[in-house]
């Protein structure tokens, strides 16, 4: 599929409107999923106390709590750059979509590189999320069209919801 296929799906997708999108709710609460809590089980230290209060916040969907404890976190220069990864998903899940994509700038632009393919993949539930659906298909195009991404399968699902939605507008 080329740009310019991409850019008349999002297109036509946007015509439909936005909120509610069927039973699964609106295009950006289908898309997002947290990201995996990974620090929870790790050893509780003084430097690290907050961060994992924090994720005890995240893991139960308490995001609010979970976003002012990794704020505080992160305000400390020695503080786990990773933890923005988990910052980002809690603003997705309190519909902050710009913030969570400044907390994934931050992470790309670190010195910590294991974070790529979330980054690349949770941009797109950022823009997916603040309503820039042709950026968020070329984005997950590029996702597709990479040799190996942790986010393929994500990123194909997200293109194939718009085809069909596109397809059902050629119906009409």
């Amino acid at each position: 599929m080329n740009l310019g296929r991409v850019l008349l799906l999002a297109l036509i997708s946007t015509i439909g409107g936005c909120g509610d999108r069927g039973p699964g709710g609106s295009l950006c609460e289908r898309t997002f999923v947290p990201y995996v809590d990974l620090i929870s089980g790790q050893l509780r230290t003084p430097e690290n106390a907050i961060y994992l209060d924090g994720m005890e916040a995240y893991s139960k969907g308490d995001h609010g709590t979970a976003a002012a404890l990794l704020t505080t976190y992160l305000n400390d220069k020695a503080a786990a750059k990773s933890a923005r990864i988990y910052l980002a998903c809690s603003y997705l899940a309190l519909g902050k979509a710009y913030d969570a994509e400044l907390q994934i700038d931050h992470l790309e632009n670190s010195s910590v590189n294991d974070f790529r393919d979330q980054c690349e993949w949770y941009t797109v539930v950022c823009w997916v999320c603040s309503d820039q659906l042709p950026r968020a298909l070329v984005g997950a195009r590029n996702i597709v069209d990479a040799q190996h991404h942790t986010y393929n399968l994500e990123a194909r699902e997200l293109l194939a919801s718009q085809s069909e939605d596109a397809r059902v507008w050629a119906m009409i």
